[in-house]
């Protein structure tokens, strides 16, 4: 085989020379990755993607999850570095909600013989492009899995940033559209209005007809769980009140907002309460107990998250979204977006949530006013 020329000078080839050095550096190497090759002809991932696009298309080369390779040539041993794509994952918390789904996520990457590289990162945008510019910046990623901030200051320019990366980029726990054309992002999600319209009916079907609602001020999620709210009381004839917007559970505003819940349920006869999230739930029964207000035969609750509801006493019916699905959904958008290429029409998952119920909402000890 003839020398082969320096990355600068490969990274300068026409295109049918750059085919041509692609096919002799894959003789007898298996599988190898995209970010390898790119690395190795100075050339950007897109580029060596449009290259393997065309080699496969003449039936010389195949795609394999991140990774191309000779057809000829035997499937790597199992393990090999180059056989291995990596998924990059940055996710805003470590320590509520997101555990399940990266589970999820490291589970399906460990079955199709991918690896998952996790940073963690904050509901800040500034933190999450850090996060994702080592990530890139390092080639350590072939596919970019993320839970970038929708709204509010930079994140629309975030996002932009995001979708004009060198690796497929799939959102987790959000749904986006960007560029020009307002076009959408890859992305799996839950149906957390749904959700949110689940717990209602709950309620409605146990005979509650002043249904609140405790809402979280600062979660991404607290848009789309009110709206559910809302739609399900208004489907169902029923008067939405009251509806509070609440500080977290830790934050020193959290002792008044609760106290101020309980007052409003009080004001407006409400029997049942949707409080998002666990943490709040558990807490604000807790104070009611204080008060005197008997879960469920005063007040029942239903508690969004389901993390650590089921601990509480008494146990609380929860929404509980499919965090381990949405994590695994994630890692098989991403492997079938490497595969396939970038002509892969753009997929986006929207996932349903389930009701567990328990104590909180049982109808039997309490009288339905």
């Amino acid at each position: 085989m003839a020398d082969k020329p320096g990355a600068e000078a490969r990274g300068a080839m026409l295109p049918a020379a750059r085919r041509q050095w692609l096919l002799e550096h894959l003789a007898g190497r298996g599988v190898v990755r995209i970010t390898h090759i790119a690395q190795a002809m100075g050339v950007t991932p897109v580029t060596v993607r449009r290259d393997v696009n065309d080699l496969a298309a003449e039936g010389l080369v195949e795609r394999v999850h991140g990774g191309v390779r000779l057809v000829d040539d035997l499937p790597a041993e199992a393990g090999g570095a180059d056989a291995t794509p990596a998924i990059g994952m940055v996710v805003p918390s470590l320590d509520y909600y997101w555990p399940e789904v990266i589970r999820g996520a490291q589970d399906t990457a460990h079955e199709k013989c991918a690896r998952l590289v996790l940073r963690g990162a904050s509901y800040q945008v500034d933190d999450v492009r850090h996060q994702v510019e080592w990530m890139i910046g390092s080639g350590a990623v072939d596919a970019l899995l993320v839970a970038p901030p929708t709204r509010g200051a930079g994140a629309e320019e975030l996002l932009a940033w995001l979708t004009a990366l060198p690796v497929p980029v799939v959102l987790v726990e959000r749904s986006a559209v960007s560029g020009p054309y307002r076009q959408h992002v890859e992305s799996v999600r839950t149906d957390h209005a749904a959700g949110a319209e689940l717990a209602v009916r709950h309620l409605h079907g146990r005979g509650h007809r002043g249904i609140g609602l405790a809402i979280s001020a600062t979660s991404p999620t607290s848009g789309q769980v009110r709206d559910g709210w809302h739609h399900a009381m208004t489907d169902l004839g029923l008067t939405p009140a009251p509806e509070v917007s609440v500080a977290a559970y830790y934050e020193p505003g959290w002792a008044v907002d609760v106290d101020r819940v309980l007052d409003l349920c009080a004001e407006h006869h409400a029997t049942a309460l949707v409080v998002h999230s666990d943490r709040e739930a558990v807490s604000l029964v807790q104070r009611a107990e204080e008060r005197g207000i008997r879960v469920p035969a005063d007040l029942s609750v239903v508690a969004y998250d389901d993390e650590v509801a089921r601990f509480a006493h008494p146990p609380l019916t929860a929404v509980r979204p499919p965090k381990y699905a949405v994590g695994s959904t994630a890692v098989h958008l991403a492997l079938e977006r490497l595969a396939q290429g970038p002509d892969r029409p753009v997929r986006r998952v929207v996932l349903s949530s389930e009701l567990r119920e328990r104590a909180s909402t049982d109808a039997r000890t309490r009288a339905v006013r």
